[in-house]
């Protein structure tokens, strides 16, 4: 990763309320999928499901979490499979997040995401990555 990649904060920060994670905000370069609608295969009598996607330009990361502009409201306490293309990184980061907050932004939403961790995701090399940004110099 390089150090142009991120920044600490930006100056749009709330000085409080909704998005007040305890720890470093970087402000990234990078891009998420959410999975809004799971696919499934046709069976019996019943049609099948091509799911439904939505690419979203994340505003800011943390180890924990993430804040992103969704064109969508999304329901506080969904949860999601995501997948984060982070800077340098040439595989992108499969995660699942769940909606803590959401408020309108604009043209569309301003969302806050807490990663949960979990063994059948990329968690631990997440927070490997937001790590190793932070000591960049």
């Amino acid at each position: 990763m390089k150090d142009t990649d991120y920044t600490f904060g930006t100056l749009e920060d709330p000085a409080g309320g909704q998005d007040n994670r305890m720890q470093y905000r970087l402000t990234a370069r990078a891009q998420i999928t959410l999975e809004l609608e799971a696919e499934y295969p046709a069976s019996e009598g019943i049609p099948g499901s091509s799911g439904r996607e939505m690419a979203c330009d994340i505003r800011d990361i943390s180890a924990s979490g993430l804040c992103l502009l969704s064109e969508e409201c999304l329901s506080t306490g969904a949860l999601y499979p995501v997948s984060v293309s982070l800077g340098n990184h040439e595989e992108p980061f499969v995660l699942t997040v769940e909606v803590v907050w959401c408020r309108p932004e604009r043209a569309g939403y301003l969302v806050g995401m807490q990663i949960v961790e979990s063994a059948q995701t990329a968690y631990v090399e997440w927070t490997e990555a937001v790590a190793s940004a932070m000591e960049t110099p």
